[in-house]
């Protein structure tokens, strides 16, 4: 479709960015914080762990100056689960709920509006000793953290999400949730641990509505349409199979309170639909009404029908794999990719953003888009990186034209504010405005530098998103 006329981005749009408290706080098992699933794990061959990250937890205040700085109306960030009850449960960590406290006064003391993610990658390691997210008393936890949180910060903070990339941790459950993907029955366990979750979010978000009547809470999974590989119907009816696995099954889910049907059928096929839904969880999923959608967007996905007889493979959790009978992913040459391979797909997001919001017409406020690549720090302090700034500015226009086909947008938080450690590709892998000084494992002065990216972010919130030059 095109526009004469565009129409603007609201003005209260909550430009901003997002970061993960793994990723960037460091002080990972100092100040009486518990060790998470991501503090006990093998960081990847090569890459820094997270003990010190980018060092926020004693850098907060000179990070949120700089975002206020380039003019923020919003920081999204994530709360660790450990670093309030390091046990997962029971014990307050009371040092660890100042520090929440003091970064959301700090938010507010420049009019940024706290965007809290309650749950990113991080489940606390004594919880997942106990089985973690297969363990239905994992659930109850969740809403214990969920009631500490509102009760904590509840008065400051309006903007709620639930659990991050719930998708990618079911399509990727072999690197994030630590299951023998291989194993038999492995399907039927990854969707049960996906029931728990869907649980614990409708859960939280009841709990939210209940204490907090004037907060507005929504799920965050990693949403991105999938493209058939040609005009061939069963190519067609492949996009629509991994569509309903990769987005809609938890989308649906979360509005709704549904299992989508063809991934139900998909598990029934597989021997493998969850046996762990009791009864009521299914009414209490479907009471439990998002208030907007947040997902984060990187790349779309393109399918075609496997091959009669194909075997099903392993892929990669944006792309997805071969899964007999089902989709298999395939390159499409149409797009450019990224240092680190990613494709490159700025029109795929207005698909994207129109497809979500004429399925469940509720607000979107995206909380991840960006571009990881190697930076370098200029002996003057500069770093340039005009690739990162095209990137955005692509998906910016693609975001104001889906605005202008009537998609209701109400936020936008590219990954990520500062430099962070990047879960397998460490620190080199950078996506901030502000560049950290430190490398893999040489943690230098840790001094924050503006990037290009920095002042050109400025001007675009100063102008509401009119100027993109």
């Amino acid at each position: 479709m095109l526009h004469k006329t565009l129409k603007p981005f609201p003005q209260d749009f909550l430009w901003g960015a997002s970061t993960s408290a793994y990723q960037v706080e460091g002080a990972s098992l100092t100040n009486g914080k518990g060790p998470s699933v991501q503090d006990v794990k093998t960081p990847p061959a090569g890459t820094s762990g997270f003990e010190v990250a980018a060092d926020q937890y004693h850098h907060y205040k000179e990070d949120v100056a700089l975002m206020a700085e380039m003019g923020f109306k919003t920081y999204r960030f994530s709360i660790s689960w450990a670093r309030l009850l390091p046990e997962g449960t029971g014990r307050v960590n009371d040092e660890g709920v100042q520090y929440y406290s003091d970064l959301i006064d700090e938010c507010l003391k420049y009019d940024i509006q706290p965007l809290v993610t309650m749950y990113h990658f991080d489940l606390p390691a004594a919880l997942d000793e106990k089985g973690g997210w297969a363990n239905r008393a994992t659930v109850d936890a969740f809403v214990e953290f969920s009631e500490l949180m509102f009760k904590s910060y509840g008065d400051r903070v309006k903007y709620w999400l639930t659990i991050n990339e719930q998708n990618m941790m079911t399509l990727a459950a072999g690197a994030i949730l630590g299951i023998d993907t291989s194993a038999p029955g492995a399907t039927k366990n990854i969707y049960e641990q996906n029931h728990h979750m869907l649980l614990a979010q409708a859960k939280a978000m009841n709990l939210c509505h209940e204490m907090l009547p004037e907060a507005k809470i929504g799920p965050a999974p990693n949403i991105a349409l999938v493209y058939p590989a040609s005009c061939k119907p069963e190519d067609v009816t492949a996009a629509a199979n991994f569509n309903a696995l990769r987005n809609w099954l938890y989308l649906d889910m979360a509005v709704y309170g549904i299992y989508n049907n063809i991934v139900w059928s998909w598990l029934e096929e597989q021997d493998a639909l969850p046996e762990n839904i009791l009864d009521g969880d299914m009414d209490l999923m479907a009471s439990a009404k998002p208030d907007f959608i947040a997902f984060n967007y990187y790349s779309t996905a393109t399918v075609k029908m496997p091959d009669e007889g194909a075997e099903g493979t392993k892929g990669d959790q944006q792309r997805g794999a071969t899964l007999a009978g089902f989709s298999q992913a395939v390159s499409n040459p149409n797009f450019q990719k990224t240092e680190f391979g990613w494709e490159i797909d700025p029109i795929g997001f207005r698909n994207t953003l129109r497809e979500v919001y004429s399925r469940y017409h509720l607000p979107i406020i995206i909380t991840e888009n960006g571009l990881g690549a190697y930076d370098t720090l200029e002996e003057d302090g500069a770093v340039h990186d005009p690739y990162r700034i095209e990137y955005l500015r692509k998906h910016i226009e693609q975001m104001n034209l889906a605005i202008s086909d009537g998609v209701e947008m109400m936020g936008y938080c590219p990954w990520s504010a500062v430099d962070l450690i990047s879960t397998h590709e460490g620190i080199v892998k950078r996506y901030g405005f502000i560049y950290v000084n430190r490398d893999e494992f040489d943690l230098k002065d840790l001094k924050r530098y503006r990037k290009d990216s920095f002042f050109w972010y400025k001007k675009v919130i100063a102008s509401n998103g009119t100027d993109l030059a």
